[in-house]
């Protein structure tokens, strides 16, 4: 794909668009005029990916090298980002396991015996052992699990330590393990901006009431992008709290980037723009959407994983955690930021089979409602890129289907709570604690591969500015109306019965725009506002930006 197309406008001969809408694929004859956005092409990733970890490490930011922090007898751990990232989960060998062996040898290298391995999954679900040893490699694997490589577990009352409170009052507190090593390591992978920097160990190595400052109703409905740290009160709020604790714990972040590569192999075409599809990709993906049309739930999300993606690193950079961090947000939206000019009326794009936390699982409706009106809507930097009160049109089958398993106390909160009440301020309020403490759901988290009973709560309130935000969410193809009216959606039986349903509210010639997801892309969108100042002249925002730079 061509770095002018990133950004392209339908005319009346144009091939039909594919959507995603969960693990099926839709072909769709959007009208004349819609503006498709679509990811960047994959940056190049580094010819040798072992020799820049090695490099990182020796040439850190703001920081001595590690190999001058060690010495025989002290007691290190490395944590690492769970399986939440990245989506899906790439193929062998992770990059994790490279910068986890790189770091181990350098560790052996110089006396240091007492290791070791967390995975740190803040109130995530526990990671089966196969999940971990896709993620650190059988040799890593085979030498520390499970007693010196295992899950973080933030209900372990024992081995959890109470570092303090900022000056905002904000709890702040850690694995006793990481929080009592003489150096804590973190290998973090960077898939989207809002993860990272100090979220690494404040989040993934912390409890539920150091979660309570920032994963809350107000922070959350902030009307700046949670993707965008420099303007979030989330990232606020973890930064505090990620520089009381490494006043009283010394760690060593290494941190690192990845292209967009998805998909590759049998189904790189699923990365291209329609238009540059040849004839032969065309019968794949024909074949494809036929094969999926017939298989039933189970083996469609099957065959999705049996083909991981092939994301490659494009950066690593190791040391002081903001020095670090600030580095990987500039290779971050190197990779995904799109110039957008004007905001849509009406959204549309597809939801695929897979987000942070249904891997290996469905993605159940709450999770729906955590994609669109969370992660999607905050998809952008500047403006959102919905007009305030316009409508987003979502593809997703959208029905009553939750993981018993992974999902438990997610159920109870859809089910019984929200024919209550949607409002995100009473539910954190009255039934939020009750969730987070009651002994089923946190023997199912500690001892199952359960969300702590709190997740669903969280999952809630990150869809909160979208919810203010978002006019109207239609909902194609969903097979559940109760479902729809219970999250407040519109069902509609396929995409061009939801675009008419969009058109009753929307203005004379609405600006439609479809978000041409997957792979991960967000927009840098200058508001119609923005464009009538630097024009001089009034703007109806129906134009389009084909300047999506080149990685």
């Amino acid at each position: 794909m061509s770095s002018s197309s990133t950004v392209h406008t339908l005319d009346s001969d144009s091939l039909p668009r594919y959507l995603m809408s969960g693990d099926q694929i839709l072909f769709e004859h959007l009208p004349v005029g819609t503006r498709c956005i679509y990811a960047k092409p994959p940056l190049v990733g580094l010819k040798d990916p072992d020799a820049a970890i090695r490099y990182a490490l020796n040439h850190p930011e703001n920081s001595d090298p590690l190999h001058a922090m060690l010495k025989p007898g002290m007691k290190v751990t490395i944590a690492f980002d769970d399986i939440s990232i990245p989506l899906p989960p790439m193929k062998r060998p992770d990059i994790r396991q490279r910068v986890i062996e790189i770091v181990l040898e350098i560790l052996d290298d110089h006396g240091v015996d007492d290791i070791h391995l967390i995975a740190a999954l803040s109130v995530h679900r526990r990671m089966t052992a196969d999940e971990i040893k896709w993620v650190v490699g059988d040799k890593v694997f085979n030498q520390y699990w499970p007693d010196r490589l295992y899950n973080h577990d933030a209900e372990d009352k024992d081995n959890m330590v109470d570092i303090g409170e900022t000056d905002r009052g904000e709890a702040v507190d850690c694995n006793r393990r990481a929080a009592e090593s003489d150096l804590l390591i973190y290998v973090s992978m960077n898939l989207v901006p809002m993860s990272g920097g100090h979220k690494s160990v404040a989040v993934g190595l912390c409890g539920y009431k150091a979660l309570r400052a920032h994963h809350n109703p107000k922070v959350m409905s902030s009307k700046e992008s949670y993707m965008d740290p420099a303007s979030h009160g989330l990232h606020e709020s973890i930064w505090r709290q990620g520089r009381m604790l490494q006043k009283e714990v010394k760690v060593f972040q290494i941190e690192t980037t990845i292209n967009n590569k998805m998909f590759d192999g049998q189904l790189d075409f699923l990365t291209k723009r329609e238009e540059d599809m040849s004839d032969f990709e065309w019968t794949k993906m024909r074949g494809l959407k036929a094969t999926l049309d017939r298989l039933p739930d189970d083996a469609r999300q099957a065959l999705f994983y049996a083909s991981p993606a092939h994301y490659e690193l494009t950066g690593v950079w190791a040391g002081e955690t903001e020095a670090v961090h600030e580095k990987v947000l500039q290779k971050s939206y190197e990779q995904y930021m799109v110039p957008v000019k004007g905001q849509a009326d009406i959204l549309l794009s597809g939801l695929a089979f897979v987000c942070p936390y249904n891997v290996h699982s469905y993605l159940n409706p709450l999770l729906v409602q955590v994609m669109a009106q969370g992660y999607y809507h905050n998809l952008y930097r500047g403006a959102p890129l919905l007009k305030k009160g316009g409508t987003l049109i979502i593809a997703h089958p959208f029905k009553d289907k939750f993981d018993p398993v992974h999902h438990a106390p997610y159920i109870e909160f859809v089910h019984r709570l929200l024919p209550e009440t949607k409002d995100a301020y009473t539910l954190h309020k009255k039934y939020e604690r009750a969730f987070a403490e009651d002994p089923t759901y946190i023997e199912m988290y500690r001892h199952g591969h359960a969300y702590h009973g709190s997740h669903p709560f969280f999952m809630w309130y990150w869809g909160e500015a979208g919810r203010q935000h978002i006019g109207r969410v239609i909902v194609a193809g969903a097979q559940d109306d109760y479902m729809c009216e219970l999250f407040g959606y519109e069902p509609a039986a396929n995409v061009q019965e939801a675009l008419e349903m969009a058109y009753d509210t929307a203005p004379r010639s609405p600006q439609i725009t479809m978000l041409h997801t997957p792979p991960i892309l967000m927009c840098d969108v200058e508001a119609d506002a923005q464009i009538a100042q630097t024009s001089g002249a009034g703007s109806s925002g129906t134009g389009t930006s084909g300047a999506g730079a080149a990685a």
